[in-house]
């Protein structure tokens, strides 16, 4: 079983694969901001700290296996262009030092699927987020999702039947799967497979291996 840290723990991915992760076995230590360690999951060890300061859970990783970085501005919008660096960026640079030294064996990240029309701010964030993962030498799992459905993130419903159309033509079809709907369950079920199948370098998980590992299949590629 790992030893798993999770950095965004009571957030809207993070509080489910928590409780996932427990529900299996594994040790989880969450971080939380002071104040806020109430809402960490039952079962879990909460560490009181701030995402934006590696230094006040630095202490707190070491004896881990795995840390899984969930920290990101809620609802993104191209309005919050500015947040994407100071938290969304900015997180990710501080976890990476975080991790440095601690023996930690692997780092997973959530970014983004790319290229894509729309949110450019937001994929240049999250790219750049990657390419401070990779330079750290630390093995990765690195999982792109383009939107993640589930409560309260509902709307895209709606666009399943432009999917359908853009998958039944060729010129649209690969673009249309990289940048498909995710479920929420499918999201958790890729969570739990790359911590509990860690990478040896840097593996990629984009949308359709995101839905086979949420369906039991099992797919990525190394970067």
């Amino acid at each position: 079983m790992a030893e798993v840290f999770i950095t965004g723990a009571t957030g809207y991915m993070g509080s489910r694969l928590c409780r996932e992760l427990i529900a299996r076995g594994h040790s989880v230590r969450a971080l939380a901001r002071a104040g806020s360690e109430s809402r960490v999951a039952p079962g879990c060890t909460a560490v009181t700290g701030n995402a934006l300061d590696a230094a006040s859970y630095r202490d707190a990783i070491s004896g881990c296996d795995t840390l899984v970085h969930l920290v990101g501005v809620a609802h993104p919008s191209p309005a919050k262009a500015a947040e994407f660096r100071s938290i969304d960026l900015a997180s990710a640079r501080e976890a990476v030092a975080a991790v440095s030294g601690s023996g930690v064996r692997h780092f997973v990240y959530v970014g983004v699927a790319h290229p894509a029309p729309v949110m450019k701010q937001y994929i240049e964030a999250r790219c750049e987020a990657e390419n401070l993962v990779r330079a750290s030498g630390i093995p990765s799992t690195v999982l792109r999702p383009w939107y993640v459905l589930g409560p309260g993130h509902r709307w895209p419903y709606a666009l399943i039947p432009v999917y359908w159309l853009l998958e039944a033509f060729p010129a649209t079809r690969e673009s249309s799967r990289r940048l498909g709907l995710v479920t929420l369950p499918q999201m958790q079920a890729a969570l739990v497979h790359a911590v509990e199948h860690p990478a040896e370098r840097c593996n990629v998980i984009e949308v359709p291996d995101i839905r086979r590992c949420g369906s039991g299949g099992r797919r990525s590629r190394v970067a």
